[in-house]
């Protein structure tokens, strides 16, 4: 067996077979392995933290300590995933603020043609200097609907992460948006007033004029990528917890 290298195919073989065996059991979730673990996370989401919050504040509380810290993205799997039902109670989806007990895939909507916005300037022209967040002044923003018809524009300054909350009275449309965003970017002192980042909204349809009457460039992120301007739609997160918005 040794001269045809029968043995060792024989070895190979049954390597293989274990590494199969392996892989075909269910590996037990670490919130199930782990109950300290376990009872901090569940401990959290009562008080309505997300995981992403939840997985951050574990790696600063336990430096060094693999055992006691998660990824946000396992937090997600031991909620909804169905064959990782003892890991967590998952009845504390309703604890996070979407509140849905299933995770919805995000489907891409086929552009319609309509709200299109003349003039807009991409994300991709915006100045190198705004990724690194050493200069203050680069600002993002979006819009936050409440209970129905209630909204604000939240505007959140990149370095500091100082926010301020635009009341929008009127409605959401780029005509009642603009003279109260505009009014407020104006009480930002002027060195302060660099760059804005928006999502692709159509309330950003009167953009040129928001820029001549602040000196403020206004980038716009691609669409459906709300991860472009991640400060604001982090903050945006928190704030939809208090204005009663369906999170939808």
């Amino acid at each position: 067996m040794a001269r045809n290298g029968g043995r060792d195919r024989y070895r190979a073989a049954s390597a293989d077979a274990a590494a199969y065996e392996r892989g075909r059991r269910p590996k037990q979730a670490k919130l199930a392995q782990r109950p300290a673990l376990r009872a901090l996370v569940e401990a959290k989401l009562v008080l309505c933290w997300s995981p992403e919050q939840i997985a951050g504040w574990l790696r600063r509380q336990f430096p060094g300590d693999a055992s006691m810290q998660i990824s946000h993205e396992a937090i997600y799997l031991s909620l909804y995933d169905p064959r990782r039902r003892q890991a967590i109670d998952r009845s504390l989806t309703q604890r996070l603020r979407s509140g849905r007990p299933m995770r919805r895939p995000k489907i891409a909507r086929r552009p319609t043609g309509r709200g299109i916005i003349r003039g807009m300037v991409s994300i991709t022209a915006r100045p190198a200097e705004v990724e690194d967040r050493k200069v203050p002044g680069h600002w993002e923003g979006d819009l936050v609907m409440g209970t129905r018809p209630s909204a604000v524009a939240t505007l959140v300054e990149r370095t500091s992460r100082y926010t301020a909350i635009v009341a929008l009275p009127d409605g959401i449309k780029a005509e009642q948006v603009t003279p109260h965003l505009t009014r407020r970017l104006l009480g930002i002192p002027p060195q302060l007033r660099r760059t804005l980042t928006w999502d692709r909204g159509r309330e950003m349809a009167e953009h040129q004029a928001i820029t001549a009457e602040t000196g403020m460039p206004i980038y716009l992120c691609k669409p459906r990528s709300p991860w472009q301007r991640g400060t604001n739609e982090n903050t945006n997160r928190l704030l939809r917890q208090y204005l009663g918005e369906d999170a939808s």
